[in-house]
């Protein structure tokens, strides 16, 4: 059991950490946004970080909690058949 959920969990990172890499990958000398300055400047860039990050756990623990439920109700079905 725990084995699918480690699996289940790096099946949902796996993309994420794919995005974050190609993020990273970019060339070092291109020109970087204006707002990206201000808002490193100013200290907002952490809030916006820490809004992304609040949404995509929301996501996941979303995700897991429905994966759950469904996991439960196949159970359910298998047994009364």
């Amino acid at each position: 059991m725990r084995n699918s959920w480690l699996n289940r969990g790096l099946a949902l990172l796996l993309p994420l950490l794919l995005l974050a890499s190609a993020a990273l990958a970019q060339a070092p000398g291109t020109d970087q946004p204006e707002m990206a300055d201000a808002l490193r400047q100013s200290g907002k860039i952490y809030v916006v970080v820490l809004v992304i990050v609040i949404i995509l756990s929301g996501l996941l623990l979303y995700l897991v909690r429905l994966d759950r439920k469904v996991s439960r109700l196949e159970r359910e079905v298998q047994e009364r058949s």
